[in-house]
């Protein structure tokens, strides 16, 4: 199958524009179209093709990925004017790795399924680090018949991929991971400032308890730029306080209650009131040291 797949990918961003590098270099025939059009230019220098819409670019290829901010964005690209939906083939599979609402998911779903064009909602995890790398973490609901027909395309942006459920399941995973995602970032904060403030040797520090039950991806990976209060950006704190409200949306649709998860969205809050939004999450320790005395 690869090689001979016509793939249209839209939505360039962070995660996108690696995600489409990764396709290309995999051979399949990639098709891109980004809303900020510039960012077409790296990918089709690299073999990429352009498309002027979504539509277009659904027009060009047999399964078309979806990778955009929100659900607001998703619905435009797939239903609005020059949607997927108007440029789709009967068999057509959608994917759409984007983090939105279940409830937008299954009603999209729907919608296409009038036109027979299948949808797989398929959430990633992961960050920028295994976008670039093609380890992420793929959450699908949808049939299990159509993600066989793209799980050899999914494999060359993950090294996980999981079939939860029927459509909507997706989603309501990475909620749940975003609200894990939000525990564990905070939890390793509160530590990391705590021995800053202590004095401790800090590399030491995360060598000791990372190889312990408290060891996990945001302290392998994050606890580096909260002890030095630098942080370049892996996946920005607005996006994830999105990701974070359609879980707590979720929660509350459930009876669900998720007291540390609405905490952490209001410390979120804060932070990107006073300009933070656009770090990597792992500035969330600013609110921690600000409270301790250290360096904000």
């Amino acid at each position: 199958m690869t090689g001979v797949m016509p793939v249209a990918l839209i939505g360039l961003g962070t995660m996108g524009a690696p995600m489409a590098l990764n396709l290309l270099k995999a051979g399949y025939s990639v098709i891109v179209h980004n809303r900020t059009r510039d960012r077409e230019i790296p990918l089709a220098a690299a073999g990429a093709q352009r498309a002027e819409s979504p539509q277009a670019a659904a027009a060009a290829a047999t399964v078309v990925i979806t990778c955009v901010s929100d659900t607001p964005d998703v619905e435009s690209v797939l239903l609005g004017e020059q949607g997927v939906i108007h440029g789709a083939a009967v068999g057509t599979v959608v994917v759409d790795m984007s983090t939105i609402s279940p409830t937008a998911t299954q009603r999209m779903a729907a919608v296409l399924a009038e036109r027979d064009i299948a949808f797989l909602d398929a959430p990633v995890s992961g960050g920028s680090e295994g976008a670039k790398n093609g380890t992420l973490s793929i959450m699908v609901g949808g049939t299990a018949a159509d993600l066989e027909r793209v799980r050899p395309l999914l494999s060359a942006l993950g090294n996980t991929i999981t079939h939860i459920g029927p459509t909507g399941s997706g989603q309501l995973t990475k909620a749940i991971n975003q609200i894990i995602v939000a525990g564990t970032y905070w939890a390793v904060a509160e530590g990391m400032t705590l021995g800053m403030k202590a004095g401790l040797d800090m590399e030491q520090v995360v060598q000791a308890v990372g190889s312990g039950a408290a060891g996990s991806w945001s302290l392998t990976h994050r606890s580096g730029n909260m002890i030095a209060n630098e942080y370049p950006l892996g996946f920005r704190m607005r996006l994830h306080q999105k990701d974070l409200k359609i879980a707590l949306d979720a929660a509350r649709e459930l009876g669900v209650t998720v007291p540390m998860a609405t905490y952490v969205d209001q410390i979120e809050t804060g932070l990107i009131a006073q300009g933070y939004g656009d770090e990597d999450l792992s500035a969330i320790v600013r609110s921690v040291r600000q409270q301790a005395g250290l360096e904000f």
